[in-house]
């Protein structure tokens, strides 16, 4: 029998980004003593963000890239638009921390390398789910039917948003719930102009501010934003949100909370006489050494693939087929959304007008097909929405530019047309077929490597050529001059970084791994709060959901200590 009758912290939570940083801080405010583990280095917020890189231009070759070191060592993760050399010490090296990929099928696996993980590099989007979303699965026969609603959310993610910080614009639309907002960013006069002529030209489309995770007002330790733009760098004021700047000092103002960095979680170890999580096997990536922690309840909150690879490679004789996993279905169902540039058009209006500063987002439309019913012409189930950009063609992209000479010179000194983007996020249907698992192939800390095994089914192809077809209407009814059709090329299974759905939330033991408080059916001091829960995916951006989910299980999870139960 492990002994249990002394812990070494009452609760230890795995991961430090979005979810594992709100499991932190939650915790610990709830008077627990909390052991969180993070793979990355240590990173302090606003100390040296940039380590030894200086501003852009004093980077070396200006910032240019390292072609052959970015394919050798970056391969995926150089895809992403905010990978540059200010910010490549963010992001794991992988060729150093390889996982297996099939050249014919490729899923791109994006893992950050500090503390606070992805939380510092994520685009900020942050939008409800619906009821709609939540009964998706249950209305069109695909998946299991999710075992919470939208009114059991509703009230934790009012009280996340007002933590985070989300500005935007009140709606009413039922299929995009109203947040807790601070005051909206302010638009630009092309995008009023259009916002009028949709009303007019496409009264189904709701034209709105991009709700995001970034202060419009001050809140304790944190500035409103100035419109720098590269949030992505680091943000030294703490306006946008992210672990270093909101969860982790609030864990850490409580004098609860031990924080160890450089410590990749190996497995969990099961106590089959007490059917429960008794420890956590560590190793240091620096040193290599090995160690164990135990605790009363664990927190999973590594991201999705990485918590379920912990998963699966926490055997033991009661759960040979991975912890937690009685059900089978481990590793399958893996979602994401698909993302792309669904149509551009050019704009002669509001010429003369311009802007202060670099708003850090765009504006959103929201879902407008298969809202009440399948539409009469959608050849899809469910749906997607646009994630829009506001550009003004400078001397790169001139499209009228004489050929040379004073001619060529005075046109530069003009700035071009304006450019309207629309990026459709379709939704994934959950298939059991989508799956990762563990290979052969050991890395090198001994640890099986994780591989993938996904496909777009038919009805992702058929989102995006719907969402291309659909973005050409909208751009002519707001009166784009010249309008250019995206490509209906699909993006890679994991491009759109909301992977989700491999440790999935449902109703039965017997087809989830989870019950509706991120609480493991076989094992009840064991939560999964990361995008590993999730049980279908809707067609937005994701992280909000996993905070508010995360600060309910923290909640229910203490309430249980109290209690004896777990």
């Amino acid at each position: 029998m492990i002994e249990t009758t002394h812990y070494d912290f009452d609760a230890i939570v795995v991961g430090s980004g979005i979810s594992g940083g709100w499991a932190a801080k939650e915790l610990t405010e709830k008077g627990l003593k909390v052991l969180v583990l993070d793979r990355g280095r240590e990173l302090q917020h606003g100390s040296g963000y940039l380590g030894e890189h200086a501003p852009d231009w004093k980077l070396p070759y200006h910032g240019k890239k390292p072609r052959e070191l970015y394919e050798s060592e970056y391969p995926m993760a150089n895809r992403v638009y905010a990978f540059s050399e200010a910010t490549r010490q963010f992001w794991l090296n992988e060729k150093d921390n390889p996982y297996v990929v099939d050249d014919t099928d490729p899923f791109m696996w994006i893992r950050g390398n500090t503390v606070g993980g992805r939380s510092l590099l994520w685009g900020r989007q942050t939008y409800r789910w619906s009821e709609m979303d939540f009964r998706a699965n249950e209305q069109d026969g695909h998946g299991v039917a999710w075992p919470v609603g939208y009114s059991d959310i509703a009230p934790w993610y009012s009280y996340v948003e007002k933590f985070v910080g989300i500005n935007g614009k009140a709606e009413n639309l039922p299929q995009l719930p109203d947040s807790e907002f601070q005051k909206p960013m302010p638009w630009m006069a092309l995008e009023k102009t259009i916002h009028g002529r949709l009303k007019k030209k496409a009264p189904d489309i709701t034209l709105t501010n991009g709700r995001v995770a970034v202060l419009t007002e001050d809140l304790p330790g944190r500035s409103a934003c100035h419109y720098c733009g590269p949030c992505h760098r680091g943000c030294s004021t703490g306006s946008y949100f992210s672990s270093q700047s909101s969860t982790l000092p609030a864990a850490t103002a409580t004098g609860n909370m031990t924080l160890k960095a450089n410590a990749l979680v190996e497995r969990l170890e099961h106590d089959p006489q007490t059917g429960k999580i008794a420890r956590v096997h560590v190793i240091d990536t620096v040193s290599g050494e090995r160690s164990a922690f135990s605790a009363r309840v664990f927190f999973l909150c590594a991201s999705t693939v990485a918590s379920t690879q912990i998963l699966m490679n926490s055997t033991s004789e009661a759960f040979p087929d991975g912890l937690a996993n009685r059900s089978g279905v481990l590793g399958h169902y893996l979602m994401d959304h698909t993302l792309g540039l669904s149509g551009m058009g050019l704009f002669l209006d509001n010429m003369d007008s311009y802007y202060l500063g670099n708003r850090p987002t765009g504006l959103y439309i929201p879902r407008f097909r298969n809202l009440e019913g399948q539409d009469d012409d959608a050849d899809f189930l469910r749906g997607y929405g646009y994630q829009t950009a506001l550009l003004r063609s400078d001397w790169q992209t001139q499209l009228n530019a004489r050929g040379f000479g004073a001619g060529l010179k005075e046109d530069l000194r003009k700035p071009g047309p304006w450019i309207f983007a629309l990026a459709g996020f379709t939704e994934c249907l959950p298939r059991e077929s989508n799956r990762m698992y563990l290979a052969k192939e050991r890395d090198r800390f001994g640890m099986p490597q994780v591989a993938f095994d996904m496909k777009w089914s038919d009805n992702e192809v058929n989102l995006r050529r719907d969402a291309t077809r659909q973005a050409d209407r909208i751009l002519k009814a707001a009166g784009a001059v010249l309008t250019i059709a995206g490509d209906d090329k699909m993006s890679l299974p994991g491009e759109g970084i909301h992977e989700m759905g491999t440790a999935r939330m449902g109703k039965d033991p017997a087809t989830s791994v989870l019950n509706g408080w991120n609480q493991a059916h076989d094992v009840n001091n064991l939560f999964v709060t990361d995008g590993s829960f999730m049980t279908s995916a809707s067609c937005v951006n994701p992280s909000l959901t996993y905070m508010a989910f995360t600060a309910r299980a923290c909640d229910y999870a203490v309430k249980q200590l109290a209690a004896g139960v777990i």
